[in-house]
């Protein structure tokens, strides 16, 4: 039965992978591949275990309490998510993200590129680096109107957003996991994390700034037309940030969960939008009387925008990790993946290679139930940065190479022969940089 609960778990993780070959959403594997997994679990009675941390061994215990204990981690996660995407895109609703366009003044292509990249790695760790891809290429867009200029800096893009989201509990979903899963803390993230990911995105930045396609101006002029910006965008731009940055701080003080500290912020957030746009607050209503009013509710628009196929796959992925984890296979794999390779480093790093290749997401979610390390230990700390960085080396392996792909129409042959060794240099340079911190210095 093990084999066969193995087979369809590799089944559905090929599908995943294939999506763009099979033309079929990666929700859908996922979905299909848990509610199966469980299933099975539960019509042949398999015995099901949870990890006990502190023992760092497995205990007997039963399939609804199992299920009911990954569903409610799971679900911490995906609550966590829609308040930091309804949030995002209030923001947007007002247009507050054009406020940024008017810090730049510079027409050189260098200083383009710093300032993008900084902007990247600064706006990734606060609003996630899918996000943040997101708002920059779309700036991007109106400051060169040359493609083939743009598909170079969007490249940078990537890896310098993935770079930023590293090191911040709030920047990229698997370091979300493993913060909200007590794996790792927001201040110990952020002392171990911050310089590795800084060389992450030095080095790309550095080397690129030798390439032809990065010297001289560009031509068009930064202060040409733009979308109308509403009066009140620079207020929700800078009251959303402060609000996503706040949830760290409302963990640290309360010990609850991020979630909680979220749908706070989410209702200021909300509060102010209702305000702002003269709307009469009445977020919950569905009701017909309301309809008409409803359409003009920037809270209403924005819940409307989120992506919900993304919120399945990560139920369907988290939950269908947490049934191999709860038959006790991965912390069986991890024990004997630890006797043949004794160096976790390296481990760690094949799992950032992969991660180029194949969702960041199931791979740290399968590693949350292949360890046992206590909160904090380095181990989770560098498979948050090998996550969050290793997929800048493939176009298609993170979520911002991927909305990047689709909103530049990059090729996949052509990010892999002019950006991927960039990545791949900021990759390796930030390991080392990090492995030496954790010998020498913690």
């Amino acid at each position: 039965m093990e084999i066969t609960l193995i087979s369809i778990f590799v089944l559905g993780y090929l599908a995943i992978t294939l999506e763009h070959t099979l033309k079929i959403d990666k929700l859908i594997p996922a979905l299909a591949m848990m509610a199966i997994l469980w299933a099975l679990i539960s019509l042949f009675h398999l015995p099901v275990f949870e990890v006990d941390t502190l023992m760092r061994k497995l205990k007997p215990s039963h399939v609804d309490e199992v299920l009911l204990h990954h569903l409610g981690k799971t679900a911490e996660i995906i609550i966590f998510l829609l308040g930091a995407m309804t949030i995002v895109e209030i923001i947007d609703y007002f247009n507050g993200f054009s406020t940024i366009k008017s810090f730049i003044k510079t027409k050189s292509k260098k200083g383009l590129l710093v300032i993008f990249s900084l902007l990247a790695f600064l706006l990734s760790a606060i609003i996630d680096n899918l996000t943040a891809t997101i708002v920059l290429i779309t700036i991007l867009q109106k400051v060169i109107q040359e493609r083939d200029t743009r598909i170079w800096f969007s490249g940078l893009i990537i890896i310098t957003a993935n770079a930023g989201g590293a090191w911040s509990p709030i920047g990229d979903v698997t370091t979300t996991m493993l913060w909200i899963g007590d794996k790792v803390t927001t201040l110990k993230l952020i002392q171990y994390l911050l310089i590795p990911s800084l060389i992450c995105m030095t080095v790309p930045v550095a080397l690129a700034t030798t390439l032809p396609a990065f010297q001289g101006n560009i031509s068009e002029d930064l202060d040409g037309s733009d979308n109308e910006v509403h009066p009140n965008g620079a207020a929700m731009l800078y009251l959303g940030l402060s609000a996503i940055v706040f949830v760290p701080v409302f963990k640290t003080l309360t010990h609850l969960p991020p979630y909680v500290g979220m749908m706070l912020s989410l209702a200021v957030v909300a509060t102010f939008a209702e305000y702002f746009s003269n709307a009469k607050i009445n977020i919950t209503s569905i009701d017909a009387d309301h309809e008409e009013h409803s359409s003009h509710s920037p809270v209403h628009r924005s819940l409307s925008k989120i992506e919900l196929p993304s919120i399945l796959f990560f139920l369907g992925i988290l939950l269908a990790v947490a049934a191999l984890e709860s038959l006790g296979m991965l912390f069986e794999f991890a024990g004997a993946l630890n006797s043949a390779l004794p160096n976790s480093d390296v481990v760690v790093m094949l799992l950032g290679l992969g991660s180029a290749v194949v969702d960041n997401v199931p791979l740290v979610a399968a590693s949350m139930g292949m360890f046992s390390e206590t909160v904090d230990h380095p181990l989770w700390h560098f498979i948050a940065f090998a996550a969050g960085t290793g997929g800048s080396m493939l176009i298609i392996g993170s979520a911002a190479g991927v909305v990047a792909m689709g909103m530049e129409k990059i090729d996949f042959f052509w990010y892999l022969k002019k950006i991927s060794w960039l990545a791949l240099a900021g990759f390796i340079a930030g390991s080392i940089c990090f492995i030496a911190m954790r010998d020498f210095f913690f």
